[in-house]
């Protein structure tokens, strides 16, 4: 019982340390909406067994978004949550290029916990491109993404099935967002 209110204290936290930010797309969900998505889709995949790892879900961007402390992720919620945040946290240091060339390089040889939390981390983002792209992304730069994020998944695969099901159902959704319908109707 007691992991299950520490999931809670790292929502509340991931909701307070992410306040102020919102998802690029026109609806500007606020963020805490896509963690709480990454959260879901580890909890699903895990089938609720591993409360960590949905803490792990909850505060994957804090570090990297937030400039959280390693130190305070460690001190609040334990070594092993601060360690996967760790270890799916970019360096944004280097160019936004070099992040994504070394997330599809590196994706292969994380942990069995940070592939699952990067697989629900793509979809989710994926999604999100789908759903309401940021205004200000081309149909070129949205299709890149989704191929990128989809580089990456491929360097993931094999950890989870139903999780890499949900990445496939993101990308196939995300790429009919691109393609005009030619068929003369509405989709109906």
């Amino acid at each position: 019982m007691q992991e299950w209110i520490a999931v809670l204290k790292a929502a509340d936290a991931a909701a307070r340390w992410h306040t102020h930010q919102r998802r690029k797309g026109p609806a500007g969900e606020p963020y805490i909406n896509h963690l709480l998505e990454v959260a879901m889709l580890v909890a699903q995949a895990t089938h609720g067994s591993d409360p960590n790892l949905v803490i792990a879900a909850l505060l994957h961007d804090a570090i990297e978004d937030s400039e959280v402390p390693r130190d305070l992720i460690a001190a609040a919620f334990g070594e092993e949550v601060a360690a996967i945040v760790m270890e799916v946290t970019d360096d944004k240091s280097l160019p936004q290029a070099e992040r994504k060339r070394i997330q599809v390089e590196t994706a292969a040889h994380k942990s069995h916990k940070a592939k699952v939390l990067k697989l629900a981390d793509k979809t989710s983002n994926i999604r999100a491109i789908a759903a309401s792209p940021p205004a200000d992304w081309s149909v070129k730069r949205r299709m890149e993404y989704v191929d990128w994020a989809e580089a990456v998944g491929r360097e993931l695969r094999g950890v989870c099935p139903w999780l890499e099901g949900q990445l496939d159902e993101a990308v196939a959704a995300a790429r009919r967002t691109f393609t005009p319908d030619t068929t003369g109707t509405t989709g109906k």
